[in-house]
């Protein structure tokens, strides 16, 4: 159970015995929602030579959902300015993106591609 269940379930039982609390626990409520919102972090897919465009708009496009245009546009910013983000969300949801980007592996159209892309996860600013 994470801090957000125990302050809600703490909530729940505390304000069916006193109204008169109930402001205190709505701003600690609303603290800890906010803190978590504040909490963003950005998947970075980083540029290499060993993969080719269409791998990038492929993976793009099976991992992440983005439509073949938006995929595109992404990959010619990660090849132009060498890295592109992909993601912006919680660190767990990005870190499982970023497993997913190494599972995708090695472009099997250029022999010299030996493994997948690399990300990075970085806090918003």
């Amino acid at each position: 159970m994470n801090n957000l269940q125990l302050v809600r379930q703490f909530y729940d039982s505390e304000s069916r015995k006193s109204s008169s609390s109930s402001g205190i626990y709505e701003e600690l409520l609303e603290g800890i929602t906010n803190s978590k919102k504040s909490e963003q972090y950005n998947l970075v897919l980083l540029d290499d030579n060993d993969h080719t465009y269409e791998y990038v708009v492929e993976m793009l496009m099976d991992i992440f959902g983005y439509g073949r245009k938006e995929s595109f546009e992404m990959t010619c910013e990660v090849d132009f300015r060498g890295r592109v983000i992909v993601f912006t969300g919680s660190k767990e949801i990005a870190e499982e993106k970023s497993n997913e980007i190494m599972l995708y592996g090695a472009d099997w159209r250029l022999k010299r591609s030996k493994g997948p892309m690399l990300s990075v996860i970085e806090p918003v600013e």
